[in-house]
C-alpha cells in the first residue's frame, strides 16, 4: 500500500494532534481529523487555524486546498489511529490525579471502525499503564486481539510550542507497544515520517521517558525560583547570581520565572506522584515549590501597591511561555485574576500573542506602561524584552523574568 492509498485517523485537534494531521496530510496521506468541537472542525475545514503556532495556518490551508485533509466530529475507518486528545488532571486534597476520560472516550469512539491489521498509536501524555491497561483493556474486552487483530503503541510528543513544525520532523521519537509485534509496527510507521531516530521500547517505558523528561525540567526550575526567592530576601539579583554560578563548567541553573505553566511541565509530575506517592517525594516537593511561585508573586505586587493611593498595575503577559498564545495552566494568568479578584489596583493588561480575552480588556504595550505605576512583568515575549530600565525609572518593576536591563 503506498502513502497515498493510506488513511490515518487523528483524534483530537489541539497543539499536538492538528500539526500532526496536517504534516503527514502534506506527506501524501489521506487524513482524517476528529475532534468534539463543531467550531474546531469548521474552522479547519475552511483551512483556518484556533490555535497560534508559526507556519501552521500556511500547513494547513496547504492539507486542506489538496483535499488530504478533511475534519469531523466522528472517525472513519483508517489504517492508523493516533490519539492526542488532553489529559488533566483532577485537584485533590493531597496530590492531583490523572483524568483519563478524554483518552477513554477517545478510544471507545474510534473501536467500532478499527479493522484487522489497524495501529493505534496513543501520543497523550499519559501516566505509565494507560496504554495496556487503558487503551488496549477497551479495546481487547470489544474482542480485538493485540498483536493479531490491532497493534497498539504509545509514542509521546516531544516538540517545544513555537517550534512544534520542525520538531514533529526532526526530534527523535520513543516508541513502544504493549507487544513486540506492536512496537515493530509503530517504529515503522514513524522511520517513515521523521527524520530523527526512533526508538524502540516498550510501551510503559516510552510513558514514564515522557513523564521523566518534565519531571527533570520541574525540578530544576524548581530550584531557579526557590533560589530566586531566597535571593530577594537577600536583596541581591537572582539572574546574576545564577549568571555568574553558570560560569562553572558543571553547573546549568535554568532561570526563575511566576511559576510553571502548560500542560506538560506543570501537569505531569503529578501522573509520577500519583503512580508512586511513597516514593516521589522530591518530584512532589518541587511541584508545590513551583505552584507556590505565584502567590509569592502576588504578595510582592500587594505590598508595592500598598504604598500607592489609587496603583495602575501594568501586567505584561498572560501566556504560559514566551511568544505563545497558550494560557493552559498559566501562572501568569492565575496571578493577573488574583490581582484583579482582590482589587489590588486598576489592573491594565498586555498580551500580543492574543487578539481578545473573554475575561481582560487587552491593551497594547506603551499605552499600558505610560499609564501604570507598577510594571509588572510575567512572560517574556519579544516586545517586552526591548524595554529598558531606564524607560521606566519612575515606575515600581518587578520583573519576574529578568528581561529588563
Amino acid at each position: 500500500m503506498s502513502v497515498s492509498d493510506k488513511r490515518i485517523c487523528v483524534v483530537g485537534l489541539g497543539y499536538i494532534g492538528l500539526p500532526t494531521a496536517s504534516l503527514l496530510a502534506t506527506k501524501g496521506f489521506e487524513v482524517h481529523g476528529v475532534d468534539v468541537s463543531q467550531y474546531v472542525v469548521d474552522t479547519i475545514n475552511d483551512g483556518n487555524i484556533h490555535i497560534v503556532e508559526p507556519d501552521l495556518d500556511i500547513l494547513v490551508k496547504s492539507a486542506v486546498n489538496s483535499g488530504k485533509l478533511r475534519a469531523d466530529t466522528k472517525p472513519i475507518e483508517a489504517d492508523v489511529f493516533i490519539i492526542a486528545v488532553p489529559t488533566p488532571f483532577i485537584d485533590g486534597e493531597e496530590n492531583k490525579k490523572p483524568n483519563l476520560d478524554y483518552i477513554k472516550d477517545a478510544t471507545n469512539a474510534i473501536a467500532p471502525y478499527l479493522n484487522k491489521g489497524n495501529l493505534v498509536i496513543l501520543e497523550s501524555t499519559s501516566p505509565v499503564g494507560t496504554t495496556d491497561e487503558v487503551v488496549a483493556r477497551i479495546l481487547q474486552d470489544r474482542g480485538l486481539v493485540v498483536g493479531e487483530d490491532i497493534y497498539i503503541a504509545h509514542c509521546p510528543e516531544r516538540v517545544l510550542p513555537g517550534r512544534i513544525l520542525v520538531e514533529l520532523v526532526e526530534n527523535d521519537r520513543v516508541v513502544g507497544g504493549v507487544d513486540e509485534t506492536s512496537t515493530e509496527v509503530a517504529v515503522s510507521f514513524y522511520e517513515g515520517i521523521v527524520r530523527g531516530e526512533v526508538l524502540a521500547t516498550s510501551s510503559k517505558v516510552a510513558e514514564m521517558v515522557k513523564l521523566i523528561e518534565n519531571s527533570f525540567r520541574d525540578v530544576n526550575i524548581a530550584f531557579a525560583n526557590e533560589l530566586s526567592m531566597i535571593c530577594d530576601e537577600e536583596n541581591i539579583n537572582p539572574w546574576e547570581v545564577i549568571k555568574l554560578a553558570n560560569r562553572h563548567p558543571r553547573v546549568n541553573i535554568l532561570q526563575p520565572g511566576p511559576g510553571v505553566g502548560g500542560h506538560c511541565i506543570a501537569v505531569d509530575p503529578w501522573f509520577i506522584v500519583d503512580r508512586a506517592p511513597e516514593l516521589a517525594n522530591l518530584i512532589r516537593t518541587a511541584r508545590r515549590v513551583n505552584d507556590a511561585k505565584p502567590e509569592w508573586v502576588f504578595r510582592r505586587v500587594k505590598k508595592c501597591a500598598e504604598k500607592l493611593r489609587d496603583p495602575v498595575i501594568a501586567c505584561l503577559g498572560l501566556a504560559f511561555k514566551a511568544d505563545v498564545d497558550d494560557l493552559r495552566e498559566s501562572p501568569a494568568l492565575d496571578i493577573v485574576r488574583r490581582l484583579r479578584e482582590e482589587n489590588i489596583g486598576q489592573i491594565l493588561v498586555c498580551e500580543p500573542n492574543i487578539e481578545k480575552s473573554e475575561e481582560f480588556e487587552l491593551s497594547n504595550l506603551d499605552t499600558i506602561i505610560e499609564r501604570s505605576d507598577i510594571v509588572l512583568v510575567l512572560v517574556d515575549h519579544k516586545p517586552f524584552r526591548k524595554i529598558t530600565a531606564a524607560s521606566l525609572k519612575e515606575k515600581i518593576v518587578i520583573d519576574t523574568r529578568g528581561v529588563i536591563t
